[in-house]
């Protein structure tokens, strides 16, 4: 289990390095530690998911002594981070990743870059969250909800631990702090309707495709994420980098 300590703490996103989400996120960290390293994307990645850019040169760009943009995705920046831009003796024991402007629940999970930041993490076995604000680009995000309430939530998770093989996926709903109903912890959640596609005609005549757009937000059951977060709770999940599906693994066994 990972035990608690005073951290070292890597920041980073997939909203892109000027997001006002890290921002928010480099001074959640900072009420935890004053050893924090902010190494996040050049540009937005929003569902780049856990992909690692190979066929091009990665350029990491100092900003000053402990901020870095980093020319490729989330997951390269975690990379580049604890294996070539923190010196090896001060190598991070805690990875933040967030705050993302949009809820990263239920289905968002395999698809966001935010998220993906707190896997690479995990595999390198280094601690690691995601942290999410439910808001879209419509709405007022209430920055000030993550930036009050991640402090303590984060303090007491890592007080009690998780597994090395896992991480801990943390959404904020979209309201003012004292409005919150709660903290629960909860499974992932389904959406019963995913990913949005807007068909739409080019003036040449040629179709052409918008992917994303506004989501339906009915869960495929109650007390998930995706449920109780826009009911107005806090939601910590934690995700198992481990994907065997152990039930059907021992049924095939028999088979074979």
């Amino acid at each position: 289990m990972i035990e608690s300590k005073t951290p070292r703490i890597l920041v980073s996103n997939d909203d892109g390095i000027d997001a006002e989400g890290l921002a928010v996120l480099e001074r959640v960290a900072k009420k935890l530690s004053d050893d924090i390293w902010v190494v996040a994307p050049e540009q937005e990645q929003s569902g780049a998911s856990h992909s690692l850019t190979l066929h091009v040169p990665v350029r990491a760009r100092k900003r000053d002594a402990r901020h870095y943009a980093i020319s490729g995705t989330p997951t390269d920046c975690v990379l580049l981070a604890v294996k070539e831009i923190i010196p090896a003796k001060q190598k991070p024991n805690l990875i933040l990743s967030g705050i993302n402007r949009g809820s990263n629940a239920a289905d968002d999970i395999t698809y966001s870059g935010t998220v993906a930041a707190a896997m690479e993490g995990t595999i390198l076995e280094v601690p690691s969250m995601a942290l999410s604000l439910l808001t879209n680009d419509s709405d007022h995000p209430h920055w000030n909800t993550a930036e009050q309430h991640a402090p303590g939530i984060i303090q007491k998770l890592l007080k009690q631990g998780w597994p090395k093989g896992s991480f801990i996926n943390l959404n904020f709903p979209n309201c003012a702090p004292d409005k919150v109903k709660g903290i629960r912890v909860c499974p992932q959640g389904k959406r019963l309707v995913s990913v949005g596609l807007l068909g739409r005609i080019d003036p040449k005549g040629r179709p052409y495709f918008w992917i994303g757009g506004e989501r339906d937000n009915t869960a495929n059951k109650a007390g998930v994420d995706v449920d109780l977060l826009h009911a107005g709770y806090i939601t910590v999940t934690p995700i198992s980098m481990d994907m065997t599906d152990h039930a059907t693994m021992e049924k095939l066994s028999a088979v074979f």
